[in-house]
């Protein structure tokens, strides 16, 4: 059970480095050699999670938390965040659902999906329009 409360504290310390923008932190807390699994791709290492982090011309605001959940080297989050488009001032929520796998109390592979369409019709980066296929 400690394991699992490490782990649980790891994760929340990494997901609070999209608001502080704390790279201190999420080396901390981000093996550099950490696989990364969504949206059809797969792709390696911790300076993909830093471009996140440091999104240019969008600022996460607010994190919420909704549901988590840690069992043995995993821990799964679902969560909402709130990014303002910065050039704009326009803000939008986009939902998540992660999967984290950790190791010596680091993040070493996650799996994930994000509402990224919904946040980019919520930043008016999209037309907010029913897409026809």
């Amino acid at each position: 059970m400690v394991q699992q409360e490490r782990n649980v504290e790891v994760v929340r310390r990494y997901l609070r480095t999209f608001v502080t923008r704390d790279l201190v932190e999420l080396r901390a807390v981000v093996a550099e050699d950490v696989r990364i699994y969504g949206s059809g791709t797969s792709v390696r290492g911790r300076h993909v999670v830093e471009q996140a982090v440091l999104s240019p011309g969008l600022t996460v605001l607010d994190q919420q938390v909704i549901e988590l959940f840690a069992a043995e080297d995993r821990v799964v989050v679902s969560l909402a965040q709130t990014y303002r488009r910065d050039a704009t001032g326009a803000t939008a929520v986009q939902s998540a659902c992660k999967m984290y796998r950790l190791a010596q109390s680091r993040i070493v592979e996650f799996w994930g999906e994000q509402d990224l369409y919904g946040l980019l019709r919520g930043l008016d980066l999209v037309p907010d329009e029913p897409i026809r296929f």
